[in-house]
C-alpha cells in the first residue's frame, strides 16, 4: 500500500483524496493544514487518520511516500521544495509555481531527486481528449493547419466576487490565463503533440476594482448581508491570444472568468488537412470529427470504438457518462502507476514538472506579450 499525505484542504484537496481512494491500491495517511486545529477539524472531516499543522510535522510522517500539494498558488514553489527535498514523491496542483526561474529551479530538483513528479493537468486525461490525440499521432487528421478554442467561466463575473486569486501577491501576475488558460495550453500541446512558441497577447481587466467580503468568504460559497471592502484589481478577467506552433501551424485561444452561463466550458478545435476535431469539456463524452466529403460524425466514450491505444481511458460501455472526476482518477492512475514502478515513464500520460514548467514559460510569454503589444518568443 502506498501511503500519502495532502497539504492542503480547499476546494481542490478533497477532489484529489476521493480519487485516490477510487484507485484501490493507495491510502491517505496523513493531512497537512495552517494550523492544527484546522488540520484536525478537516481530518476529522475527511476521515483522515492522522493531522498536521506544518509542512515540515507531515514530511516527518513515518513511512510517507507520496505527498500531493494542495495549497494556494503563492505557496506552490516553497512547498513543491520542501517536498523534493525530503525525497518523496510529489504531485502539485498547477500552476507548478509563480515564475519561470522557479520552474527551472523546481524541475532541476526534481531530476535530482530522482522521484515521481506530477502536475494537475486533468483534461488531457478525458477520454475523448487522449483519442483526439490518438488520431492525430495516427495522420488521421492528416498535416496540422490551426487549433483554436476557448475557456470560458464566469464565477467572477460580479463586482462582489473575489477571493485569493485576484490578488497578484498571492494568486500571481496572471489570474485567468495562468488559472484556466494553463489548462487550455495543456490540453491543446497534448493532443497535437506540438509546442507553442511565440504568443501575441491582449488582456482585459473588466473590474478594476472589485468588492472584497470582509469576513473573508470562501471561492464558490454565497455571502448573507455581507460587509464589503474595495480591492484594487491588476490581473485580468479575460484575454486573447494568437499563437504559433513548432511546426509553423498557428492558432489562437480565448479566457475568461466573466462569461455568463459559462460555468467550466473548456473547449477546443483542431484543424488538419484530412479532417477536424472538437471537444467541449461540458459534453465530455463526444468528439466531433469534421470531414468535408463525407458525413460528420460524433464519437462517443465507448472503449469498443476508441482507438486501442487509449480505449482503458474509459471504463464503462458507452452511455455510462464519465466526466471530471473520472478523468481526475485517470490522472492519479497514471501517476501512481509510475510511482508502483518506482521511475518515470519515458513519455507519461500525465503532466510533469517539465509540462508544468513549460506552461509557465508560455504564461510568462503571454504576460509579456500583453505588456509589449507585440509577437513574444516562448523562452524554453
Amino acid at each position: 500500500m502506498i501511503n500519502v499525505g495532502i497539504i492542503g484542504s480547499g476546494f481542490i484537496g478533497p477532489a484529489h483524496i476521493e480519487a485516490l481512494r477510487r484507485l484501490g491500491f493507495v491510502q491517505v495517511v496523513a493531512l497537512c493544514d495552517g494550523s492544527q486545529t484546522l488540520a484536525e477539524e478537516k481530518a476529522k472531516e475527511l476521515n483522515i487518520p492522522h493531522a498536521y499543522g506544518s509542512v515540515e510535522a507531515l514530511l516527518a510522517h513515518p513511512d510517507l511516500h507520496v505527498v500531493h500539494n494542495c495549497t494556494p498558488n503563492h505557496l506552490h514553489a516553497q512547498i513543491n521544495r520542501q517536498i523534493l527535498r525530503a525525497g518523496k514523491h510529489v504531485f502539485s496542483e498547477k500552476p507548478l509555481c509563480m515564475t519561470p526561474e522557479e520552474a527551472r529551479e523546481l524541475v532541476a530538483l526534481a531530476e535530482q531527486a530522482g522521484v515521481i513528479h506530477g502536475v494537475s493537468f486533468v483534461y488531457r486525461q478525458f477520454a475523448m481528449v487522449r483519442q483526439a490525440a490518438s488520431m492525430l499521432e495516427a495522420g488521421d487528421l492528416g498535416r496540422l493547419f490551426a487549433a483554436h478554442g476557448s475557456y470560458l467561466q464566469d464565477w467572477m463575473l460580479l463586482e462582489t466576487d473575489y477571493n485569493w486569486r485576484v490578488d497578484a501577491a498571492l494568486g500571481g501576475a496572471s489570474r485567468a490565463v495562468a488559472d484556466i488558460g494553463s489548462h487550455w495550453c495543456d490540453t491543446i500541446q497534448f493532443i497535437t503533440g506540438r509546442r507553442i512558441t511565440a504568443v501575441m497577447a491582449d488582456l482585459s481587466i473588466v473590474w478594476p476594482t472589485r468588492k472584497s467580503n470582509v469576513a473573508g468568504n470562501q471561492t464558490f460559497s454565497e455571502a448573507q448581508e455581507a460587509v464589503y471592502e474595495d480591492k484594487p484589481v491588476s490581473t485580468e478577467d479575460f484575454g486573447s491570444v494568437l499563437f504559433r506552433f513548432d511546426d509553423g501551424s498557428k492558432g489562437s485561444f480565448n479566457v475568461s472568468q466573466v462569461s455568463a452561463g459559462r460555468k467550466n466550458r473548456l473547449s477546443l478545435e483542431v484543424n488538419g488537412s484530412e479532417a477536424s476535431v472538437a471537444w467541449d469539456q461540458e459534453v465530455p463524452q463526444q468528439l466531433w470529427v469534421g470531414h468535408r466529403a463525407q458525413p460528420n460524425q460524433t464519437l462517443t466514450d465507448d472503449p469498443s470504438l476508441m482507438n486501442r491505444d487509449v480505449a482503458n481511458s474509459a471504463h464503462f460501455p458507452g452511455g455510462h457518462i464519465e466526466g471530471w472526476p473520472d478523468a481526475f482518477k485517470n490522472m492519479m492512475a497514471q501517476f501512481y502507476r509510475a510511482v508502483q514502478a518506482g521511475f518515470m515513464p519515458e513519455k507519461p500520460v500525465f503532466a510533469t514538472f517539465h509540462d508544468g514548467a513549460d506552461v509557465m514559460y508560455i504564461i510568462d510569454a503571454i504576460v509579456k506579450s500583453h505588456r509589449q503589444q507585440g509577437w513574444v518568443s516562448v523562452e524554453r
